[in-house]
Parts: structure tokens; sequence; C-alpha cells
């Protein structure tokens, strides 16, 4: 179940950053000025370390970080 986990908190940042591009590679809305795009990769630029934080935290509780 662990790695299952540490898998999607591996695999949605990737997906959110790559993949998504064409669904949000417009100029409208400007979301605090920035054009849709910048703000999203913006926002992933934030959430990516969040979720490799959460991949940490699961390793340390399963003891495989030492």
């Amino acid at each position: 179940m662990k790695n299952i986990m540490i898998f999607i908190l591996a695999v949605i940042p990737f997906i959110a950053q790559l993949i998504a591009i064409p669904l949000v590679n417009r100029i409208h809305p400007l979301i605090l000025g920035f054009p849709m795009l910048h703000f999203w990769l913006l926002l992933w630029m934030i959430l990516t370390p969040l979720f490799t934080l959460g991949i940490y935290q699961i390793q340390k509780r399963s003891g495989g970080v030492e």
C-alpha cells in the first residue's frame, strides 16, 4: 500500500506539469496577473516539494530513510 501511495505522489506532479499543459495553455483567464499556463506552472513549482515531502514522510515512517 505504501509503494502505491509513493507512486501516486510521484506521478501526480509529472502529469500536472507535462501532460496537462495542453489543457491549460491559454491566455485567459488571468490569475493574479499571470496567464493560465504561467500560473499553473508556478502553482506546481510550489506544490511539487510538498508531494516530495509526503513521499519522504512515508518512507521515513516505514524505516526506508536513514
